[in-house]
Formats: C-alpha cells, sequence, structure tokens
C-alpha cells in the first residue's frame, strides 16, 4: 500500500519533469509587437501622452473637440477656419483626465494656461507656447511634437517648430 501511496505521490512529478512527451524547441523570431493606428473621427483628435506602465513611451489618446465654439472668419469674411488644433495642444497642456491618469497616462509637460497658437505653415506646423521650451526634456517635446502635427495636418510626421519664452526646438517629427 505504501509503495503505491509513494508512486501516486511521484507520478505528477515524473510527468512534469517529462514534460508530457513535449519536446523542447529554440526561441522562434516572429517580428515586432503588432501596431495600431487610431483614427479620432470628425469631431476628435489625438492627444500623446506617457505611459506609465512602459518608460517613456508615448499613448495616443482620442479626445472629443466641440470645433463649433473654435470657429473663426477667414480674411474674406466666409469660409469657417478652425482652430481646433489650438485647442488640442491646449488640453495636451492641461494633462491627463482623471480617468486617464487611472489608466496608467501621465504627462511630462508642464500646466500651462494659454497655448498662444498652432499654424499651418509652407515648411510645417508652428507652435507658439508661453513657456520656456527648450527646458523641454525630450519625451515632452515628442508629446508636443506629435500632438500639434496630428491636429494641424492629420499626419503625426509632419515637421513641427516649437517657440517658446526661451527659445525654438525644431523642426521636428514625432518619433511615434
Amino acid at each position: 500500500m505504501r509503495r503505491v501511496r509513494a508512486f501516486g505521490a511521484l507520478l505528477p512529478l515524473v510527468l512534469l519533469a517529462n514534460g508530457c512527451g513535449i519536446q523542447a524547441t529554440d526561441v522562434v523570431e516572429v517580428g515586432d509587437p503588432a501596431t495600431v493606428d487610431v483614427a479620432p473621427g470628425s469631431q476628435g483628435t489625438l492627444l500623446y501622452f506617457v505611459s506609465s506602465s512602459s518608460a517613456n513611451r508615448l499613448m495616443p489618446v482620442v479626445r472629443q473637440i466641440d470645433l463649433t465654439a473654435q470657429g473663426e472668419v477667414d480674411a474674406g469674411g466666409a469660409v469657417p477656419v478652425w482652430r481646433g488644433s489650438d485647442k488640442a495642444v491646449a488640453m495636451l497642456f492641461a494633462g491627463p483626465t482623471e480617468a486617464e491618469a487611472e489608466a496608467g497616462l501621465r504627462t511630462e509637460l508642464p500646466d500651462i494656461s494659454a497655448v498662444s497658437s498652432v499654424t499651418l505653415e509652407p515648411d510645417g506646423v508652428r507652435v507658439r507656447v508661453n513657456t520656456d521650451v527648450t527646458e523641454l526634456s525630450e519625451v515632452a517635446r515628442q508629446q508636443l511634437i506629435c500632438t500639434a502635427a496630428q491636429a494641424r495636418t492629420a499626419d503625426r510626421y509632419a515637421a513641427v517648430t516649437v517657440t517658446g519664452t526661451g527659445g525654438v526646438i525644431g523642426p521636428a517629427r514625432c518619433s511615434v
């Protein structure tokens, strides 16, 4: 009886050590992790925040923008010019919402109250802010560059130049 109990106790260990007949293999390379393009829709924009779970990795977040509150009339007096890009960059500087922070997102940008402008010029996107942009970390710069390019051109790889109170950064492109 003791032999049966001893054998019964050792059987799981023997099977575990054997691996149930599965042979070991070498590591199989399959490529990079999957990526997904995020589309904000017609009344939304993408903001780029820093993931707390992955050191300095930017994550896009879709935010809704009320464009009707941002409308202006162009120099000809007829065509509305939407300033949703100004609002997108202002929302970026305000930081993640409570829900976004709970999901592990943060910002490296300072909380400033006003963004002067985000304009499209022949050489790319130009952002003017009332903070010293030369003091920003590389991650904070990328947050700003990626968000401004996406908001103004829908192409996050557009060249972006940022002018602040202490100097200029760029032209630079989003690295995400």
